[in-house]
């Protein structure tokens, strides 16, 4: 075999060296095209220093309209003058820290009606710009463990706020949900939603008595004068009927979470095949959405302005004021609804909840030939590993 010999060597190094040169001084002209992507180790040691770690803008894909109780954490980090794409529903501006410019920008997307209702799981894989998700609940990633894998990195909702309502004047011997699945009463829900299952599985409430034509709109429980009972949220639908001139009264609920279904909110999630790419994202990034969401608990004055505007400008069919929005805010203080849960953290998540939430779904989906992974763990679903454990509501 033919060895080159110590002037051919010389020669390719010499070679090798001005073409490392040429490049270095491509890059430092500007000329290259910005793909968003993070440059592989990259990144100053300033924590709030998201540049060369992050992608140049970070795409988040929420599961609703704007409101500041599943996301105010989120709007709460955009930056001065924000760009509003009312068209396209979605908003873009630097994302800031603690008033400091963190170098990349941050796209918040709407979703429910402005992307017709999808998951927005399934919104994640179909766009490849979106880099992060918000889906409702955590029973949406292990529902699609299998198809559409997701790993939740954060939540920003403790308990999940859905419950089941009714007319205390009409009703006062209910004090449970179970009380209702005593009787025959019909209880209005929005179809597919997966906690009414367990309900209907657990004994809870009967199957022939569960209507699952809601749509949102309070007019099918007025016109039955409270006969009736009805899901919701308890952070919006006790507001929405104590102001309704046709109802204006309080109601009461239970929560499912007290059922035994321990739920979580809104999550931060992203495709579980993006992990490795984005770790180092994601080491700083969810810090600084842990402290946001502290600092939007405490203060959330800042933010509310700014939602509702967006949700005036995308023009989505979904009402949202300022009184609403705070009233959101304080419902999630009284219930406990976002907050450290039974440590000092805010936004980690117990494994023996997900696990009990893998149990239980796991055979609904089943059931809808519709099957969750296989050997699914709440590792596959959700990880701490991204959260800073020294960050939380103080005294909670």
């Amino acid at each position: 075999m033919h060895q080159r010999s110590a002037t051919g060597r010389r020669t390719l190094t010499a070679l090798a060296v001005s073409l490392l040169l040429l490049l270095l001084l491509a890059a430092c002209s500007g000329g290259g095209e910005d793909t968003g992507q993070p440059t592989a180790g990259a990144g100053s040691s300033d924590p709030l220093d998201l540049q060369g770690v992050c992608p140049s803008t970070i795409v988040v894909q929420t599961s609703w309209t704007p409101e500041v109780e599943s996301f105010g954490a989120l709007y709460a980090l955009l930056g001065p003058n924000p760009q509003i794409d009312a068209k396209q529903k979605r908003v873009t501006a630097p994302l800031t820290a603690k008033g400091k410019d963190t170098g990349v920008k941050l796209e918040l997307r709407a979703g429910g009606p402005a992307i017709g209702f999808e998951q927005s799981t399934a919104q994640l894989y179909k766009d490849p710009d979106i880099h992060l998700a918000v889906p409702s609940a955590i029973d949406e990633p292990i529902q699609l463990s299998k198809t559409q894998p997701t790993i939740a990195v954060l939540a920003f909702v403790d308990i999940d706020p859905q419950m089941i309502m009714w007319d205390p004047q009409k009703h006062p011997e209910w004090n449970i949900i179970a009380d209702i699945g005593q009787t025959d009463t019909k209880v209005l829900y929005f179809g597919g939603d997966t906690y009414m299952e367990y309900l209907i599985g657990s004994g809870i409430l009967k199957k022939s008595q569960v209507d699952g034509s809601y749509d949102g709109s309070p007019s099918r429980f007025v016109a039955e004068k409270g006969e009736i009972a009805q899901s919701g949220y308890a952070w919006y639908e006790p507001y929405v009927f104590k102001t309704l001139p046709e109802w204006g009264k309080p109601v009461k609920f239970q929560l499912v979470y007290d059922t035994g279904y321990p739920n979580y909110g809104s999550i931060l999630t992203l495709r579980t095949r993006d992990r490795e790419n984005l770790a180092p994202c994601l080491k700083k990034l969810v810090p600084i959405i842990q402290q946001s969401h502290v600092d939007f608990i405490a203060n959330p004055g800042k933010t509310i302005p700014l939602v509702v505007q967006l949700t005036e400008d995308y023009k989505t069919g979904v009402p949202y004021s300022k009184e609403q929005a705070e009233f959101a805010v304080n419902q999630q203080k009284q219930l406990g609804l976002t907050g450290n849960g039974n440590d000092k953290t805010i936004g980690n998540f117990d494994m023996a909840r997900v696990q009990k939430m893998i149990s239980i779904v796991g055979p609904i989906f089943a059931g809808q030939k519709k099957p969750i992974k296989d050997g699914l763990q709440p590792s596959d679903v959700v990880t701490n590993e991204f959260l800073n454990m020294n960050i939380g509501v103080k005294g909670s």
